[in-house]
């Protein structure tokens, strides 16, 4: 055990100095490598925002999505109906009385069923009918329901999470709070009102024809630029949904601000056939139910490609071009609690942390030293080189250090210290019993091993599990912890043991072996 080759030295080393390495990278500027412990929200500051999903517009979306193939089903299997009526949660219609049964089988049919989908794994369906003498009434199930607000609570994290990543935003923490709640932490970041901007908008984008007519088929709408009101038809012509890419750009004539928007291939046929065959008409661009631009249609458009144009300032046409790239939120969201934690809170955690490590730090090195003189004195340097080494850990990770982080790792400097005490205990049991000094400590550290590492091994296997199930700082917490209890192992029985051999086969006379 006490033996070490010069490639095992020489590995261990390395391994130390390039911890040290990526450690200092936290106290210097360095331009060539750009990694840095990033702080939390509760170490650097930021934004705290509670958003919550509004399901019931997509509710409504969903059920007017259903209208065709229902009328399809009625039409094609000769089951007569009227008074169909259309609200925000349920379809109601009409049927004769011997023809209900027959609609009822129909719409519950398991097997290729287009109307009601029948998830076979949970024995459910999307929908339910219910009969009041003739009276239909179709809504969603509760099954239904809790369904489509799961799949759009994931989709809207997911949108969420590309349109801060784009902005710009280092080690945000994203996470989902109930049945329609997201949290959103934003360390460091210094225009909270953009983010909340940009989170807040749905970013339904459609592309529609101008009408003359005030028909049914169409709506009337507000030029964002100007404020002119708009006849603008119903029928969507390209939607967002077709969209690939956007960038922010500058006309070239008139050195405005523009969006640059890029189709996808059916988007682009789509797009190519309206514009060919409405030219000399308007074409509205339409966002969140406000025309943001409304040019004439001069000439056919089939590449694919266009512009959006609206009197913007470069922040205005960039912001834009953001959340046209992320795609549209499946549901309105709003913001139901927002909370800013100041840099100066952040700045007395940290101190708070490191004082606390300091001191604590400074109490097991006199404690050490104290109970095992020069033994202790290689535990307390085997102690700093493992703080440096987690330190450059959770720097090439570009990992995040929260306050629980910080207690993380003053939980690892006591597990450290106690391993370090379990070896020297067992060498001081070994030397009264074995005449061979360099044996006892040999034996000392083999009989230590099994009770150091099921201690950590058990203490990493909590670290995990904590990981895998926790959130936000508790996760901060088991980061900090596992690194911690895999580089106190590493130092315990690498650096601190060859320190160790080296003062032992060197002692010729033994002064230093009174433990």
């Amino acid at each position: 055990m006490l033996s070490f080759t010069k490639i095992k030295v020489l590995f261990i080393y390395l391994i130390l100095a390039s911890a040290i390495f990526f450690a200092s990278l936290n106290f210097n500027n360095n331009n060539l490598i750009d990694k840095k412990i990033n702080l939390g929200l509760d170490l650097q500051g930021g934004s705290y925002i509670l958003l919550e999903i509004d399901t019931k517009p997509l509710v409504s979306q969903k059920l007017q999505a259903k209208v065709i193939p229902i009328k399809k089903l009625l039409n094609e299997n000769k089951i007569n109906f009227k008074n169909f009526i259309i609200s925000t949660d349920k379809i109601s219609l009409t049927i004769d009385t011997d023809k209900q049964n027959k609609f009822k089988n129909l719409f519950f049919k398991q097997q290729e069923n287009t109307v009601n989908n029948f998830i076979s794994e949970y024995n459910k369906f999307e929908l339910d009918l219910e009969f009041s003498q003739n009276n239909a009434s179709i809504q969603f199930s509760n099954f239904g329901l809790i369904g489509l607000n799961n799949t759009a609570l994931k989709q809207s994290i997911e949108i969420i999470r590309r349109r801060i990543d784009d902005i710009g935003t280092k080690e945000p923490t994203i996470l989902q709070r109930g049945d329609k709640r997201i949290l959103v932490e934003l360390p460091g970041i210094d225009n909270p009102e953009r983010v909340k901007e940009l989170l807040g908008k749905t970013a339904q984008l459609t592309f529609r024809l101008v009408s003359k007519d005030d028909g049914f088929g169409s709506e009337k709408l507000i030029l964002s630029e100007g404020g002119e009101e708009l006849t603008v038809n119903k029928r969507i012509v390209v939607s967002g949904d077709n969209l690939v890419d956007a960038q922010p750009q500058f006309d070239n004539q008139s050195n405005q601000p523009i969006v640059l928007f890029t189709l996808d291939r059916l988007g682009a046929q789509k797009f190519g056939r309206a514009t060919t065959e409405n030219v000399g008409r308007r074409l509205a661009i339409v966002l969140d139910n406000s025309v943001i631009s409304a040019p004439q249609i001069r000439e056919a458009i089939t590449g694919g490609t266009g512009t959006i144009s609206g009197g913007f300032s470069f922040q205005e046409s960039t912001d834009l071009a953001l959340l046209l790239r992320s795609g549209a939120l499946p549901a309105p969201i709003n913001i139901v609690e927002e909370r800013t934690v100041g840099p100066d809170l952040g700045k007395d955690s940290i101190d708070a942390g490191v004082f606390s490590l300091i001191v604590g730090f400074i109490l097991v090195i006199i404690f050490m030293f104290i109970k095992y003189k020069i033994f202790g004195l290689v535990s307390n340097i085997s102690l700093i080189a493992n703080l440096f080494m987690m330190i450059g850990i959770l720097t090439v990770l570009d990992a995040t250090l929260t306050l629980p982080g910080i207690a993380g790792i003053i939980l690892t400097v006591g597990m450290a210290v106690d391993s370090n005490v379990l070896i020297y205990e067992r060498i001081k049991e070994e030397l009264k019993t074995e005449k061979s000094i360099i044996h006892a400590f040999d034996t000392g550290y083999n009989k230590a091993k099994i009770t150091v590492i099921d201690a950590n091994v058990t203490t990493l296997i909590a670290a995990l599990i904590l990981f895998i199930f926790g959130s936000g700082p508790v996760k901060g917490f088991a980061v900090t912890l596992g690194i911690g209890i895999v580089t106190t192992l590493f130092s315990a029985y690498f650096i601190a043991r060859h320190l160790t051999s080296v003062i032992v086969l060197n002692d010729k006379e033994g002064k230093y072996f009174k433990l």
